[in-house]
């Protein structure tokens, strides 16, 4: 599907990541010091930010959250628009939206609602956000993307954990008639489901206690089942396979090239498959941003992490047009082109203080 956002412009990021540090290059308990140094070779991880247990990814958003609207000026009586993309909500109920908009003292009159995306959701996000601005009454949005996926790692998943990081993210988004116009490209295939794949914890396969108590072995295979199961092998055929038509598709529906691209910046899914989808589509060295190094896959958040961690200067100085695009688990994929900059406010990266207050009821 293709859509265009019009009056709408992106305003301001800032990222958030736990204080709580792990590199297997320190730690020799699951690898061993050769083994360590030839994973972050190929896939560029050095160290993960890891979130302790007493906070949720929604707190990383909302510190993230109170960080932006303090350095933009704004009130939040004037956020009309309150998206919260992660798969990592707070409770089964109610959405964690809801406790956000109260957290952040927004109005009662905010459309606040969640989108269970994980790779891809950065995009969707935007995308709604700004299309609720540009058909509504809405002057301003926020969109808050993240997720805690170091929660569903086995712990000796040698696959899995040297890739997965915590972080959260706050976008701002206003309405804005001189806005050059953001061109999207989103598209889903279901069958990729299997291949990133948390079974159990839903209603399909659930973990609530049933009448009668459990057998151990059913015990055994719920905590396994709830657990992050990933298939690296097809994760790297479908990127290959869908994310170059995905750019190419981007750049002929925006009417732009990649000379027309000042920097091209894609869900930080590792190293080896980065570089891989940059030769396949071309892109210069120059204009790809690889940053991996100091937070590993933050999945919905890495696109804006990436921005904030790398390019904030940058964006604070001149405008700088940007071709986005996030794609996985699902499969479900978005990509989009957006001019930033120069932004009133340096996009920045923080740490979620040690005081800081758990987002409840």
């Amino acid at each position: 599907m293709k859509a265009v956002i019009e009056g709408v412009r992106i305003v301001g990021m800032r990222a958030a990541v736990p204080r709580e540090r792990h590199s297997f290059l320190e730690d020799p308990s699951l690898f061993s010091r050769e083994e360590a140094e030839k994973l972050l070779a190929s896939t560029g991880v050095h160290s993960r930010r890891l979130l302790p247990q007493r906070w949720c990814v929604s707190d990383l958003c909302t510190y993230a959250a109170e960080g932006l609207l303090e350095a933009l000026g704004w009130a939040p009586s004037s956020v009309d628009v309150l998206i919260f993309v992660s798969q990592d909500a707070d409770y089964v109920l109610p959405a964690t939206a809801c406790l956000i908009q109260r957290r952040l003292g927004l109005p009662t009159t905010c459309a606040a609602f969640d989108v269970p995306l994980g790779c891809s959701g950065f995009i969707y996000g935007v995308w709604m956000a700004g299309r609720l601005l540009g058909g509504s009454d809405a002057r301003r949005a926020l969109v808050l993307s993240g997720d805690a996926s170091s929660r569903y790692l086995v712990p000796d998943d040698r696959s899995t954990r040297p890739l997965f990081g915590d972080a959260g993210a706050a976008t701002a988004l206003e309405c804005d008639p001189t806005a050059e116009p953001i061109p999207v490209v989103v598209g889903t295939d279901g069958s990729g489901a299997p291949h990133i794949f948390v079974k159990s914890g839903g209603k399909r396969d659930c973990l609530i206690p049933e009448a009668t108590p459990r057998t151990p072995d059913e015990e055994a295979r719920l905590f396994k089942d709830a657990r992050l199961h990933l298939n690296g092998a097809e994760v790297f055929a479908f990127s290959l396979r869908a994310v170059p038509p995905l750019l190419r598709e981007t750049l002929a529906f925006g009417g732009r090239t990649l000379t027309d691209i000042d920097m091209v910046v894609l869900h930080q899914a590792n190293k080896f498959m980065l570089e891989h989808l940059r030769k396949r589509v071309q892109i210069p060295p120059e204009k790809f941003l690889v940053d991996m190094h100091d937070f590993g896959n933050t999945s919905s958040a890495s696109v804006p992490l990436a921005i904030c961690h790398r390019l904030g200067e940058r964006l604070t100085a001149a405008p700088c047009r940007m071709l986005m695009a996030g794609f996985g688990v699902g499969w479900s994929w978005g990509a989009l082109i957006a001019s930033l900059g120069p932004l009133a406010a340096t996009p920045a990266v923080t740490e979620l203080p040690a005081d800081y207050p758990v987002l409840e009821p």
